[in-house]
């Protein structure tokens, strides 16, 4: 079964998921690709909140939600 997909700024603070799927412009989104941020990437929730702070490969990278960019996740 498919776990569905949430807004990564869902997530608890110290809980795991998997990056699926990134919704924006396309120079956003590929912003976040040269990040390391994209799908399959693992990341935890660091600080939840907006913006929020996510760990990813032993890097902390700080995010804020808005209707021009958005996260989703599948929490593991």
């Amino acid at each position: 079964m498919v776990q569905e997909l949430v807004s990564l700024n869902s997530l608890l603070a110290g809980q795991s998921a998997r990056v699926g799927k990134i919704v924006g412009r396309a120079d956003h989104v590929h912003r976040l690709e040269e990040f390391g941020i994209r799908g399959g990437t693992k990341v935890q929730m660091f600080q939840p909140g907006n913006p929020c702070i996510v760990r990813l490969a032993g890097s902390k990278f700080c995010l804020r939600a808005d209707d021009l960019l958005r996260v989703f996740v599948r929490p593991s």
